[in-house]
């Protein structure tokens, strides 16, 4: 059962079943699961949609087919129709974010109207909603795939529910920050094995030239296992490894 506060989606003549699949895959990515589709016309169910859903039409996105948009509406509050052309009718016009807040601050069920592939919403749709949403979309190229259009909503609205991606907060593939004790050992290191062969020159640069390598270098923010990996190249540089290795007194 859709969760009465999450806005639907509605499909007004859509085309193409893989356009169909692929919003309800992104309305699943971000927590919509009330699909309405008014009059599909290669009818339903449709397996290219059920293809291009990835099982999204399995796993928790229910569609459901109306004959005419009002009968799709039945249930809703609060209707966006979204729109990229300009309609000449008395209604407030919200971008993504705004249409977002709007939809989560309503008490009841509200809808998310898409018109299809060939032509968009008809006018008459387009007056049964109570605002319109559009897109800050090129002027001269306004024209957006369906499924883009559903996801670019849907996205939204995972960002104001709090959704979190599928590595956040769980620091995947970053290990801990070195120590300045660390990263110092490592300079030294560098700067010890650079000077063995003749970089400083003349000597009186040293300084300078120390300082510019170790400000380039400080802005890596380094982590223990990437100090350990250069040093490890250093030694690799200067000694070789296997049968390549230099013999030191040191």
């Amino acid at each position: 059962m859709a969760d009465l506060h999450s806005p639907a989606i509605l499909l007004h003549t859509p085309q193409l079943g893989e356009n169909i699949g692929a919003a309800a895959r992104v309305m699943l990515n971000f927590g919509l699961t009330d699909l309405r589709l008014i009059a599909p016309r290669d009818g339903w169910p449709n397996p290219a949609a059920e293809a291009m859903s990835a099982g999204a039409l399995e796993q928790g996105v229910t569609a459901r087919v109306f004959d005419s948009l009002e009968a799709a509406m039945a249930g809703l509050t609060f209707a966006v129709a979204t729109t990229a052309r300009p309609r000449g009718i008395e209604k407030p016009v919200l971008d993504t974010p705004q249409a977002v807040s709007v939809l989560a601050a309503h008490p009841g069920q509200a809808g998310v109207l898409f018109g299809g592939e060939k032509s968009g919403l008809p006018n008459e749709a387009v007056a049964l909603c109570d605002v319109i949403l559009t897109y800050p979309v090129n002027p001269g190229f306004a024209s957006l795939n369906l499924a883009q259009a559903v996801g670019i909503l849907c996205h939204q609205w995972g960002a104001g529910a709090g959704l979190g991606g599928r590595f956040e907060g769980k620091n995947e593939g970053v290990g801990a920050p070195a120590s300045r004790e660390e990263v110092i050992g490592m300079f030294e290191h560098f700067e010890a094995e650079l000077d063995r062969a003749g970089y400083f020159y003349p000597p009186e640069k040293t300084p300078v030239i120390t300082n510019n390598l170790r400000n380039a270098l400080i802005r890596a923010q380094w982590t223990e296992q990437e100090v350990r990996t250069f040093r490890g190249a250093i030694k690799a540089l200067t000694l070789g490894r296997g049968k390549a290795r230099v013999k030191r007194e040191d």
